[in-house]
């Protein structure tokens, strides 16, 4: 259909590995510019020509009803008179089905690899009668809902022990007053910990372990390491077990964590200041959660300098000024012990994750081999 310039249009796209369809933001025509658009109808089978090899198809729900794709989404009409539009939705999310369309996408991987339209009729589908293909759906959709169910309950356990931290860090039940006869102090972070800044000069023939932090609170994360030669750095900073570190440039937005021992030697850019705790004050563990919550995020990053959020840089000095609620030692501690058992449990989720991931590929498998 042509579009019209002063009309709004809500697209959409599809997320490849069969995990469905993505709203987008609504344009105007005049945004949108000279080009056709599809109108998805509730039922209608969808593909990414361009990602089709790599499982962008889906069923247009009753939320997508009158969206829009672009030529990139042509749409089919299911005859459902032979076959249920969710049975020919799994069969593509199965191996056998998506190497069906791989065969029809000519070209090198990536967005050289498009659906060749005019080959879509040497697709070939197992058809079981409409009796048995409700059946397989139905039963497919069950224990997808269990592997969600399952799925969700242990990220919620994992919110919620992350919850628990914060809440030690804080005590938010507690007044001044009661915090001041808990022992607990007003301090600068100045008081408690020191900038370290563990500097080596870059090797051309070394590789360089390396992290990142993620945003929001989440901890650390391996990076691929640094190719000595490849850096345009001149110094790297080596980072600790137990020290403090931070992103200058992502502190706004909660990138904050502690050194854990599996990146204790690993390498960081100038962009990453670490500090030691004084053991006597204060523990990383304590630090971690204290900083999770988003508030003080935008405390520390007040006054920084630059245009807009993603050029503001929170510098050393100005962390060090952050005064909070220090908990004694020994609580601090307790919150350690605690910081143990969520680590526990959140590489028992990742495993139980990936666990979980495998099971509905496997479960599609046995499905279209009549093993369910």
């Amino acid at each position: 259909m042509k579009v019209e310039p002063e009309k709004l249009y809500q697209e959409i796209g599809i997320y490849c590995f069969g995990r469905g369809i993505f709203h987008k933001t609504p344009r105007t025509g005049f945004e949108v510019g000279d080009k056709d658009l599809f109108l998805m109808k509730q039922g209608d089978f969808i593909l990414q020509v361009t990602f089709a090899w790599e499982g962008a198809i889906a069923i247009v729900s009753a939320a997508e009803d009158g969206m829009y794709g672009s030529t990139r989404y042509p749409t089919f009409r299911v005859d459902e008179r032979r076959c249920v539009p969710q049975f020919l939705l799994n069969y593509f999310k199965t191996e056998r089905g998506l190497q069906q369309l791989v065969k029809i996408c000519p070209g090198s991987a990536g967005r050289n690899r498009v659906l060749s339209i005019k080959r879509i009729p040497e697709v070939q589908v197992p058809l079981p009668p409409l009796a048995e293909q409700r059946q397989v759906v139905a039963r497919i959709e069950e224990l997808a809902a269990q592997i969600h169910e399952a799925r969700t309950l242990r990220e919620q356990a994992a919110e919620e022990a992350e919850g628990l931290l914060v809440a030690m860090a804080h005590r938010g039940d507690l007044d001044q007053t009661a915090k001041e006869n808990a022992g607990w102090k007003r301090k600068r972070l100045a008081d408690l910990m020191q900038f370290v800044d563990d500097s080596h000069k870059v090797e051309p023939a070394r590789s360089y372990p390396n992290l990142g932090i993620y945003s929001f609170g989440r901890g650390l994360f391996h990076k691929p390491p640094i190719d000595g030669l490849a850096t345009s750095a001149t110094a790297l900073r080596r980072v600790r077990a137990g020290q403090f570190i931070y992103s200058r440039l992502f502190a706004f937005e909660g990138a904050y964590g502690r050194v854990t021992s599996e990146f204790d030697g690993a390498f960081v850019s100038q962009e990453y200041p670490t500090f030691d705790c004084d053991p006597q004050q204060v523990c990383s563990e304590f630090l971690a959660a204290y900083f999770k919550p988003a508030h003080l995020w935008k405390a520390v990053a007040a006054g920084s300098k630059g245009l807009g959020d993603r050029r503001q840089r929170v510098q050393p000095a100005q962390l060090l000024k952050h005064e909070l609620w220090l908990p004694p030692i020994a609580w601090q501690n307790r919150l350690g012990e605690v910081q143990v058992e969520v680590d526990a449990l959140k590489r028992l989720q990742a495993e139980t994750a990936a666990e979980l991931d495998a099971l509905l590929p496997a479960l599609l498998d046995r499905a279209f081999k009549g093993g369910l």
